[in-house]
């Protein structure tokens, strides 16, 4: 059994490691390797470099800012973007699957429809035009969803496994909880069912990078085989033990993005990265509550890795 099959089987019945325990950071790379055969080897090079068990496509093919969206009632001229709009993306889809999916599982990173619309009209006016006209903009998240179904259905096309999927906009300070519930979370899961049945590895991302939340109630029932989740809610520190037990899943996680990881020193990270494990379920894959700075040193994410793979071995 190789890591690829380790790690499926973890998603499919939760079943621990029976060798060492998975670890899995992602980063963005500089700008030059977002596209291409750049993007390409940057991608493999990091997977090789830091000994990662788990390869995640990063998505850097941003939604563009449009001018004609000034008022909520504008979002009826959203276009909806066919594969084509993609095809930079899938390229870099392409060229990971055909040359690591022997060996591990692919997923690639899915933004929320609702970050998505902030690259189109910018965070601050998405927020004021959803205080002013919620229905008129849910217009607009669903022709994101739309749009979005291009890119998943590419990337399945292409040989995914699974996906990153993230949510966004119930974090504390950002949207209500009942224009969340009413206006967001159907988008959300509506772009879960456009794979959730059709890829075997897929990651629920509660991402806190915009701001912390004070509940992960509204997201329990949210799919995905694997839970990734901030290392605090309501204002208090969460383990990865209680996260699993909550959402009822694997977890993947446990150290802080902007820790000791990104920037050492080693020692100091060979303990946090123990903690994390140590706090966190049988079934887990060591990780990051979101992406890590982009410059961190990769020596510091293989010294994490190296700490999962030495802890549980057998």
């Amino acid at each position: 059994m190789n890591t690829r099959d380790r790690l499926l089987l973890l998603a499919a019945e939760g079943t621990p490691a029976d060798v060492h325990l998975p670890a899995a950071f992602f980063l963005h790379f500089p700008e030059d390797c977002h596209t291409g055969d750049a993007a390409v080897g940057k991608h493999i090079e990091y997977y090789r470099a830091t000994g990662n068990d788990l390869m995640k496509v990063q998505y850097e093919h941003k939604y563009p800012l449009l001018e004609e969206i000034q008022r909520p009632e504008d979002w009826r001229k959203m276009p909806c973007y066919d594969e084509s709009f993609y095809a930079d993306q899938l390229d870099v889809v392409d060229g990971v699957v055909r040359e690591l999916k022997k060996e591990t599982v692919i997923i690639v990173t899915l933004y929320s429809p609702f970050m998505f619309a902030g690259h189109v009209v910018g965070k601050e006016r998405l927020l004021q035009h959803f205080a002013e006209n919620p229905d008129a903009v849910r217009r607009g998240l669903d022709t994101i969803v739309a749009s979005m179904e291009h890119l998943i259905r590419g990337c399945i096309a292409r040989g995914v496994d699974g996906f990153y999927a993230s949510t966004q906009g119930g974090e504390i300070g950002r949207l209500p909880a009942d224009v969340f519930d009413a206006f967001v979370r159907p988008t959300d899961l509506a772009v879960w069912d456009a794979f959730r049945d059709r890829t075997p590895f897929n990651v629920l991302h509660v991402c806190d990078y915009a701001a912390p939340y004070a509940d992960f109630d509204r997201y329990v029932d949210y799919p995905g085989h694997i839970v990734s989740a901030p290392n605090e809610v309501g204002g208090r520190p969460i383990s990865g033990q209680e996260i699993s037990e909550l959402f009822d899943r694997p977890f993947l996680g446990g150290m802080e993005r902007l820790g000791v990881i990104s920037n050492g020193p080693l020692e100091a990270i060979r303990r946090e990265a123990a903690a994390a494990i140590e706090s966190g379920p049988e079934a887990m894959i060591l990780g990051a509550d979101c992406t890590l700075a982009a410059d961190t040193p990769w020596a510091n994410i293989r010294a994490a890795t190296d700490v999962a793979h030495t802890r549980r071995s057998t």
